[in-house]
């Protein structure tokens, strides 16, 4: 069997392709825009722009399942999910395993869409397919502790809202086991942390763990948009991470189901290991 993987290049894809390594003797493909950043990959590389249709015909050739890391360029994702999934029909791909978003038909997230419309796409394609809904990760928090710690200050708009985040690893380990046993055509898995927290308990784990006070202020979603525009940020994607944070604050991004550490079969990073690694 062989396995390919979008986006190989990416923080979750290179986590992926690393666990596949290691977990399974399966032929396993990288499928990347640019080939010579997966030079230290370790296994085959193809050619794949989600753009240039060509490309994705020649890099699915032969690949039995495949993991659809989705795009990251959001407002085009949906189009080059679209194109991904075509090109598969058209190569006799078996099984597609596609990572979307925690509740993505019903969330009030702006990436909801893209999500919930490649979801219609890949049952309509006639493919055996497993979606992964994952949830925040814990790094989308933690790639900015460095300057929240030099700011004595954490701030958002997310309110109390409590967020059941897990560690990339996390999710690779999760797409790695249903690409590599049976059981999963079909399914669709709400994954998401088994703990939560809200970002005033985020703060205080980072200033237990720096030794210094770090508060979380909390402001109203335009004024938080506004500052990180401030700080550099394109105004379009300050309006989105704000826009997020208040709709982590309604709950978005909070799942008690546990269904993430059943499916990989421990429990999920805690956030405060992933802070610690952060920091360190």
């Amino acid at each position: 069997m062989t396995i390919a993987v979008t986006g190989a290049t990416g923080q979750l894809g290179r986590i992926a392709i690393e666990k596949l390594k290691s977990q399974t003797k399966e032929q396993i493909i990288a499928l990347v825009r640019s080939p010579e950043k997966a030079a230290d990959l370790g296994v085959e590389v193809r050619r794949a722009d989600y753009e240039d249709e060509a490309s994705l015909d020649a890099a699915l050739k032969g690949v039995d399942t495949l993991l659809l890391i989705s795009s990251s360029e959001v407002g085009k994702r949906a189009a080059q999910h679209h194109n991904v999934i075509e090109a598969a029909k058209k190569n006799g791909v078996k099984r597609i395993v596609y990572t979307s978003l925690l509740r993505a038909d019903t969330s009030p997230l702006s990436l909801a869409a893209e999500h919930a419309e490649t979801e219609k796409q890949l049952k309509a394609s006639g493919i055996p397919y497993t979606i992964l809904r994952n949830g925040w990760y814990t790094e989308n928090y933690t790639g900015s502790l460095e300057g929240a710690v030099a700011a004595g200050a954490l701030i958002g708009s997310a309110g109390e809202g409590r967020i059941a985040s897990a560690a990339r690893a996390d999710y690779a380990d999760a797409a790695v086991a249903v690409l590599t046993t049976p059981g999963h055509d079909g399914k669709t898995y709400e994954l998401a942390g088994d703990d939560s927290f809200s970002l005033a308990e985020l703060a205080a784990e980072v200033s237990k763990q720096t030794g210094k006070p770090i508060a979380y202020t909390d402001m109203p979603q335009a004024d938080y948009a506004r500052t990180l525009e401030g700080f550099g940020l394109p105004a379009g994607l300050s309006a989105a991470i704000a826009g997020w944070d208040a709709a982590a604050g309604k709950g978005a991004l909070f799942d008690d189901g546990r269904a993430l550490s059943k499916l990989i079969g421990r429990p999920t990073t805690p956030f405060a290991q992933t802070v610690k690694a952060a920091l360190a």
